[in-house]
């Protein structure tokens, strides 16, 4: 199995999550549960970690640590691996528990963005499709299409504010922090003017539920190498060394090229500069920018219309569906696509 890319920085904030061999149980609401936030305690002490946020699922977990001593892989493997022993021993089975390694990103603590990933974990609870949160449900809410009714808002409510295993119960102030749970900074950075943190925390969770929850924020915790704004993933990326052959995740760290190099691509195949055509009506240049800036730079789709000249997020999301299904059509604006990745490639090396 290929080794998973590592970053150990001193003080990083990571999003680790980690899930049952073929997704099959690993905690059943009681017992494990209790075990697992035992042996969570037990790491932080430890590994000194600070251990920001959690939710436990059935099938698997996600966690929000820092790391003063950069020691995220030594921290997990030990939490894993006790873990998986014990709950083989008390239910006598064999083999691996995990499926694979644990994942890690590195995660931007500066403005916004550990407040999203820990908002992201405490919504893990109602992200089903019982709650109208299903695959289509959640990117029809997150792109505007449609909102969550009166009941089902109610009903996401009640279930994030009753479950057990999630840190959100004491962010929001609905029971006593342990001692190995830190709040405080992800409390100042969430406070909204005048109001308590909890209360302001407590905003900030819950009115996404009435709201719908934002695709583009999902996207990027869930598909991105490194969370953050784009200086902190291109300075992510630059801290990754290794070697292709064991470490094939390489080549996506290496696909997240600056914005820039695809428009000096796009300028090289069509022969024209950026600002001749890019707003010149009928020509594909700017989608095809959009669309090569969502595959190789990481950029949200905010990014992308900011990096484009101050195009609205929806207007983004318009242009990636229309060129991509023009794609399926057009061989010239294939072809075009086809040569401005190679000529990004070629830049690369």
């Amino acid at each position: 199995m290929a080794r998973p890319i590592r970053i150990d920085v001193k003080d990083g904030w990571y999003h680790v999550s980690a899930r049952g061999i073929e997704r099959r149980e690993i905690f059943d609401g009681g017992r494990d549960n209790e075990h697992f936030l035992e042996l969570l305690e037990a790491c932080a002490s430890r590994y000194k970690i600070k251990l920001h946020a959690y939710c436990l699922m059935d099938n698997h977990y996600h966690l929000l640590i820092q790391t003063p001593h950069a020691n995220a892989s030594k921290a997990m493997q030990w939490l894993n691996v006790s873990y998986s022993a014990w709950y083989n021993r008390k239910h006598q089975r064999a083999g691996h528990l995990f499926q694979g390694r644990f994942n890690s990103k590195l995660v931007d603590s500066n403005g916004a963005w550990a407040v999203e990933v820990s908002i992201y974990i405490h919504l893990n609870p109602i992200r089903v499709s019982a709650l109208g949160l299903g695959k289509n449900d959640k990117k029809a809410e997150g792109q505007g299409w449609k909102q969550p009714n009166k009941e089902q808002i109610q009903a996401r409510l009640k279930t994030l504010r009753d479950y057990k295993w999630s840190s959100y119960s004491v962010y929001a102030g609905y029971a006593i922090k342990p001692k190995w749970l830190v709040c405080d900074e992800l409390w100042q950075m969430g406070k909204i003017g005048r109001k308590s943190e909890k209360e302001s925390y407590r905003m900030l969770v819950e009115e996404r539920l009435k709201c719908g929850i934002e695709e583009d924020v999902l996207i990027r915790i869930t598909t991105s190498l490194a969370i953050g704004a784009v200086d902190f993933v291109e300075k992510a990326r630059k801290l990754v060394r290794g070697d292709r052959t064991e470490q094939p995740e390489l080549r996506k760290w290496q696909r997240l090229l600056p914005f820039e190099k695809v428009v000096k691509a796009l300028e090289q195949v069509k022969g024209e500069r950026w600002k001749v055509f890019c707003e010149r009506r009928g020509d594909a240049g700017r989608d095809i920018a959009l669309l090569l800036g969502r595959r190789h730079c990481g950029l949200s789709l905010r990014e992308l219309g900011s990096a484009v000249g101050g195009v609205d997020y929806h207007a983004v999301s318009k242009a990636l569906t229309r060129i991509e299904k023009r794609m399926l059509s057009d061989s010239t604006l294939r072809s075009v696509i086809d040569k401005t990745e190679a000529t990004m490639s070629n830049d690369e090396t």
